[in-house]
């Protein structure tokens, strides 16, 4: 057994030190420093706790020609969300990190999973006993033999297990909770999720097995622990959403076998997540008359186009300093777009309070939804409502000008799939659809636009 070592860690961001200090120089956060005691062995490797034949295998190097990747077929999920955000569904020996808000339901996505996955899957979890696990299946409603439960923190016993079920997919429940005897330090420290994390990755690649960790979050949003376990895995998940609202939004941070531009919707129920196919159902309210300061707005995340709400309220600023807010949408962008219409379009609203939401919870970078934007504020500001079946995709340049967007014609389907009858584009967008029921209306400035709605 090796000599006992004394290591400084910040508790922040990982960083090593030799000795104590009062600021991290890596984070510039204080007080985060705390020593852990680390005892390395010789034997810290998975395998010491098992000899399964299924690792006794040695790598040799191989030409990039030589390597044969058509074995390599994914893990179906059974889950069109899921699948959607890794690519198309698990890759084998992959490690999958996934991080939300505590009570989000990572727990209950993963549980769900496993229950309809048809393959062996090893739900290990060392923060609910068995029976806990149980009364939330039951709630799901799943009737499968294939998940097997397991209530361990320790990563010896963990793998002892593996190499008696031989599971076809690992999924720890959590990665903060596990600790090594390699290591001395308490569970959830810096150097115990690095070492069990390394642990699971020479499993997972030495067996081709999936493995998904759920990890927790600090108060920052960060995922807990060193910066280099997010480097460690392959993908790393985020769930997101508020707790008082029952949709949330799954997104890939990091992908290392797919897009992380996709974006994968969920509704919470007493029964479990479900899917959301249809996401519009969800980001555009239902009204029965129509109201102004609202405007529809056509984006695309990832591969999947989406319309979005966009909801504005213009109103005269009572203090004298007028108020900017947005609520999923750039501030940054909001003022800009404000400066636009005040210099190009003679709009004054330099003295109005301009309050910006989009509906659903969800945040929104796509630039093509300018239009909309400007749209719902000049509806609120001359308190004129938008025809419910207009729609807009294009970006606002400073300039004034309409400027084209990338995947129109994706845009201009999903509206008319949705019964929009008109959608607003930019002149300069190359579109060659035939026999479409939608119209679709060219602007190439903001005066267009206006003289088209407010006349």
């Amino acid at each position: 057994m090796a000599k006992t070592k004394t290591v400084f860690f910040c508790q922040n961001c990982g960083a090593q030190y030799s000795k104590w200090q009062g600021q991290c120089t890596s984070c510039k956060e204080w007080n985060t420093i705390a020593e852990e005691i680390v005892q390395k062995a010789s034997t810290s490797d998975w395998k010491s706790a098992t000899s399964s034949p299924k690792t006794n295998r040695t790598a040799k190097p191989l030409r990039i020609s030589e390597i044969d990747t058509s074995q390599e077929a994914r893990y179906n999920t059974d889950d069109a969300e899921l699948n959607r955000v890794l690519g198309g569904g698990l890759v084998p020996g992959s490690l999958t990190l996934l991080g939300g808000e505590p009570g989000i339901g990572k727990s209950t996505l993963l549980l769900q999973i496993s229950l309809k996955l048809p393959y062996k899957t090893l739900y290990v979890s060392g923060e609910e006993s068995q029976q806990q696990i149980k009364m939330r299946a039951e709630r799901i409603h799943s009737k499968t033999d294939n998940c097997l439960i397991l209530t361990e923190t320790k990563t010896q016993n963990i793998f002892r297990q593996i190499e008696e079920t031989e599971p076809d997919i690992v999924i720890i429940d959590s990665i903060q909770t596990l600790h090594s005897d390699y290591i001395e330090s308490s569970a959830g420290s810096i150097s115990q999720i690095r070492e069990c994390t390394t642990e699971l990755i020479k499993f997972a690649k030495e067996t081709a097995t999936p493995v998904l960790l759920i990890g927790h979050i600090t108060k920052d949003g960060n995922i807990a622990g060193p910066k280099i376990l997010e480097h460690m895995v392959d993908t790393v998940l985020q769930f997101e959403g508020d707790r008082n609202h029952v949709y949330r939004i799954l997104r890939a941070l990091k992908n290392r076998f797919g897009s992380t531009s996709e974006l994968g919707i969920y509704e919470m129920q007493g029964s479990g997540l479900r899917e959301v196919t249809n996401p519009s159902e969800i980001l555009i309210s239902k009204k029965e008359e129509e109201l102004s300061g609202t405007a529809i707005a056509s984006t695309v995340e990832g591969m999947r186009p989406l319309m979005i709400e966009v909801q504005a309220l213009v109103s005269t600023a009572v203090y004298g300093t007028p108020q900017r807010s947005a609520t999923g949408y750039n501030l940054k962008r909001l003022n800009m777009i404000l400066a636009v219409l005040e210099k190009r379009a003679g709009f004054r609203l330099g003295a109005k309070d301009v309050f910006l939401n989009i509906t659903g919870g969800i945040s929104v970078d796509d630039p093509a939804i300018d239009l909309a934007v400007v749209a719902a504020i000049l509806s609120s500001s001359e308190d004129i409502p938008i025809p419910k079946d207009f729609c807009f995709a294009a970006e606002v340049g400073l300039a004034g000008e309409i400027r084209p967007v990338t995947k129109v014609e994706q845009r201009i389907q999903e509206a008319e799939k949705l019964g929009f009858s008109t959608i607003f584009v930019s002149k300069y967008n190359k579109i060659s659809l035939q026999n479409t029921r939608i119209q679709i209306q060219m602007v190439t400035k903001i005066e267009d636009v206006v003289e088209f709605l407010f006349g």
